[in-house]
């Protein structure tokens, strides 16, 4: 019931919003920027809603939970992606005309395959942020409402492609703005309840915890997924409500199985995962899957995603419905804003379900610890009604996210690979969805954190560079890009496949291929420079650098097909530069 009454609204606002859109929606155009006319207040709003994902509003605080405080670097690299996009990429892409990356990258080195690549890369990066969103409204349903994982997957999927495909980019803004406001509410109000009803003891087993070794109480253990867990010593536990002692040595657990284990039991391990708790959980790093390397696993995370942001290609479409570049570099200012607030409050429900639900870590749902703390706090309607509230801007947070996310990979697909107007963009949304619903339903056991982060490496290896050096180097050539981004993607996506699918790797290795971030965007860099300096740029490049740097007002222009039209006064700066 919980579930229904969390969920119900959100999803029902979110298509009434949809309907709005409707009257609007004539050309692609319409569909792709909502025809470059949101302020900057709605736009950093929609861009701040669009942002806060399944990642953000659960993710973070799981990771705390998994990880340690270390895992607090994750907001600080998502924030500070913004400062670089504001100084580097936002006014100049709206000045661009694009309406995607990959319109872009045509516009700027004219060169269709390049935009092909850029199509393909769109799809990558879509792919690995739209599956956690829906996979983690999924574990959200299943844990509040026990509903079958694959209904909030349906749900997610169903509500997002019925929104985009009546309203487009004008429904998803007016979305995602709502959503951004509803999220903020019911994050922050819930974590100071959650800070007055705890007791002071447990305020001060939070800042300083101790590793979790022994249940202090009866506690049961529902898993959603299926684990293995290595009992390392006789443990009371059972099922059903029959007791027994378990002797040392791996025991399976399926998915839908609960556990009860006695008070006083021993904590078992889960194959695969680290120790919760201890010295190493207060440390401030992040010491990816306990490899020890902390100081190179915070730097690879840093790096995937400062520099991922300036990639995201939802995000970058988000510039192109701005009216000029000016409001483009407002929005990315106040969106700074607007983040940082919302950021201040995942590690409170980090620390406090370290000690209140350490158990989510046996279960690897870790995710969902933001919307299991107000019953454990409180078992009275207090607690069923932050429940229902987290649930509310849990699932805001999926849908917002993946409206921004579904729009570009169906704008990569009907507009950039294959363009077909607006009734194909609309009825890709509907395909596109349904695949990634597909995908989402086999990746339950995916942490939604790792799953962001790599859609983050993949657009840092790829987009950071071709738009960095698009925009403040008139020397790139479209072999250089096409090259430089070809070995970005492989790179990435390579060491993501070895990870998932490839033989178990430790140490300094294991670190590189699971975060390539570190050399992957470094070796981007260096072979779009070389390959472009072997080359030679076009003669019209300085045009068209010169059209994404000069105000609006200036009389430059050039368009997705890439022809430039030089005006008398961009042909003697033009003359100027090149002497």
């Amino acid at each position: 019931m919980v579930a229904v009454f969390a969920v119900a609204p959100v999803v029902l606002i979110t298509l009434l919003i949809g309907l709005r859109g409707v009257a609007a929606m004539r050309t692609s155009s319409d569909f792709l920027v909502a025809s470059r006319r949101i302020s900057p207040l709605l736009n950093s709003a929609a861009v701040s809603g669009e942002y806060l994902s399944a990642a953000s509003f659960l993710g973070v605080a799981g990771l705390v939970v998994k990880n340690g405080m270390g895992a607090l670097w994750y907001p600080v690299g998502f924030t500070a992606g913004y400062i670089a996009m504001l100084v580097l990429v936002a006014a100049p892409m709206r000045r661009s005309g694009a309406l995607t990356v990959p319109d872009f990258a045509e516009a700027r080195l004219a060169s269709p395959a390049l935009r092909r690549l850029a199509a393909v890369v769109v799809l990558v990066i879509g792919t690995l942020y739209l599956v956690p969103q829906f996979r983690t409204a999924g574990l959200v349903l299943n844990a509040i409402g026990g509903t079958p994982y694959w209904v909030g997957v349906v749900i997610a999927g169903t509500a997002v492609s019925a929104t985009l495909a009546l309203g487009g980019m004008r429904a998803a803004t007016y979305v995602q703005a709502f959503q951004f406001v509803l999220k903020l509410v019911l994050f922050i109000v819930p974590a100071i309840w959650l800070l007055l009803q705890v007791s002071p003891a447990q305020r001060l087993e939070a800042l300083n915890p101790v590793e979790f070794t022994h249940f202090p109480r009866q506690t049961t253990v529902s898993f959603s997924l299926d684990a293995t867990l290595e009992i390392r010593e006789p443990t009371l536990l059972g099922t059903d409500g029959a007791m027994r002692v378990e002797q040392p040595g791996d025991l399976s657990v399926h998915s839908g199985q609960s556990l009860t284990f006695g008070e006083g039991a021993a904590v078992p391990g889960v194959r695969g995962g680290m120790p919760l708790g201890g010295p190493d959980w207060q440390r401030p790093l992040l010491d990816y899957d306990n490899k020890g390397y902390p100081l190179l696993g915070t730097w690879a995370v840093l790096i995937a995603t400062m520099l991922g942001t300036m990639g995201l290609p939802h995000v970058l479409m988000r510039f192109h419905t701005s009216p000029d570049g000016r409001a483009a570099r407002r929005t990315a200012a106040i969106t700074v804003a607007l983040l940082s607030v919302f950021y201040l409050f995942p590690g409170i429900y980090g620390v406090l379900g370290r000690i209140i639900v350490p158990e989510l870590y046996l279960s690897g749902v870790t995710d969902t610890v933001v919307v299991a703390l107000p019953s454990q706090v409180d078992s009275g309607w207090a607690g069923q009604l932050f429940t229902t509230l987290l649930t509310a801007g849990a699932f805001a947070a999926f849908l917002a996210t993946s409206l921004g996310l579904l729009l570009v990979v169906s704008g990569a697909i009907a507009h950039d690979l294959m363009p077909g107007g607006l009734r194909r963009l609309r009825w890709t949304v509907i395909v596109a969805a349904a695949a990634i619903v597909l995908l989402a339903l086999q990746s339950a056991r995916l942490d939604a954190g790792i799953l962001v982060t790599w859609g983050f490496t993949v657009a840092a290896s790829t987009f950071c560079p071709l738009l960095v050096l698009g925009i403040w180097w008139n020397r790139l050539t479209a072999t250089g890009a096409v090259c430089g981004v070809l070995a970005g993607l492989l790179a990435s996506s390579g060491s993501i496949v070895l990870t998932l699918f490839g033989p178990k790797l430790d140490g300094l290795l294991a670190i590189l291929v699971a975060q390539p971030a570190p050399w992957s965007v470094p070796l981007a860099f260096a072979t779009m420079v070389v390959v472009s300096s072997r080359g030679r740029a076009p003669t019209w490049s300085t045009a068209a650098m010169l059209r994404l740097h000069l105000d609006e007002r200036a009389p430059a222009a050039f368009h997705s097909t890439g022809a430039i039209h030089r005006s008398s006064t961009v042909r003697r700066l033009g003359r100027r530069l090149n002497r």
